[in-house]
């Protein structure tokens, strides 16, 4: 085996002078190889044609139903009832967006959906950081205790509470009101669950030990150190809450009415006569997914990048 060499200056040599010290190692054939580099390191990885052709497959499934939606929207119902359906965009759509706004009331809907989801979200997100970091690093009696209470909430199905937490928000005076809506979803089992689970792994208890020693409590652990660590699954729990709070349908559809309706709620409007029409109906659907498109339009990035922070640094 050969070694190729770089100068080195020694302490017994004489000014000026240098000897070598090994640097790249030659194996066996006359292939040299660099000490401590990894054989692909540096190398851009680049996807073949089945993987671009599976990926289209999976984009075109996944944009086919919005797709569908925009086209029954654009149409008739005469043609959205016709077989075969249409597969091409109408002349009506714009008129069919108008009549399921103003038939739906969707004005009021869509600014009551804003302020349930994104109340909700953001609760889910501050108190289940704060229960996951309890969970994760704090210790005290009767943690695994609380854990699995937490953990077990979620094998009872919410339907088997609607009655008493209906009437538990008719004593508050609630009834027909936004908090009713959004007091019983402030924090998820799930989003306690997951937070916990990813600051198990990603939160060094050195970091926290480090806090203790500089004099800090709890809170301001949390604030200056667990935070910035926990933004990436933050983001990704902040999106899954909103989207699943504006398409909650079941509870608000109980405790709402016409008056103060949510998006789903509101949207029963058009599917109320005799004679469904389905453009219409679907006009409305369209109406209702534009403000989660737009959403992660604008954030889609920011959570994209969370996630794969998150992933690095896992």
């Amino acid at each position: 085996m050969t070694t190729d060499s770089i100068p080195v200056q020694t302490a017994d040599a004489p000014p000026g002078t240098v000897q070598k010290k090994a640097r790249k190692s030659t194996a066996p054939g006359g292939r040299s190889r660099q000490l401590f580099r990894h054989p692909g390191a540096g190398r851009q990885h680049h996807a073949g044609p089945v993987a671009y052709i599976l990926l289209g497959i999976a984009a075109l499934f996944s944009l086919f139903p919005l797709y569908w939606t925009m086209v029954a929207a654009s149409t008739d119902n005469t043609r959205v009832t016709q077989t075969p359906p249409p597969f091409l965009p109408g002349p009506h759509l714009l008129e069919n967006l108008g009549k399921a706004w103003q038939d739906a009331a969707l004005g009021k809907a869509m600014l009551n959906s804003l302020i349930v989801a994104g109340v909700i979200a953001l609760s889910t997100v501050l108190f289940a950081t704060l229960a996951g970091f309890a969970f994760a690093k704090l210790r005290f009696k009767g943690r695994n205790i609380l854990l699995m209470l937490v953990i077990g909430t979620m094998l009872v199905p919410p339907q088997l509470g609607v009655v008493p937490l209906f009437m538990m928000m008719t004593e508050l005076g609630w009834g027909q009101q936004l908090p009713a809506v959004i007091f019983p979803t402030l924090v998820s089992a799930v989003g306690v669950f997951f937070m916990r689970q990813y600051l198990s792994e990603a939160l060094p208890d050195e970091l926290v030990e480090a806090g203790r020693v500089d004099g800090a409590h709890s809170l301001r652990i949390f604030w200056s150190i667990v935070l910035p660590i926990a933004r990436p699954p933050m983001a990704v729990l902040f999106m899954i809450t909103f989207v699943h709070a504006w398409n909650d349908f079941f509870w608000p559809f109980i405790v709402l009415d016409m008056s103060n309706p949510t998006v789903p709620v509101a949207l029963t409007q058009l599917s109320a006569g005799y004679i469904r029409d389905q453009s219409l109906i679907m006009a409305g659907a369209l109406l209702g997914t534009l403000p989660l498109l737009a959403m992660f339009i604008v954030f889609g990035r920011q959570i994209v990048g969370g996630i794969m922070q998150g992933a690095v640094k896992g």
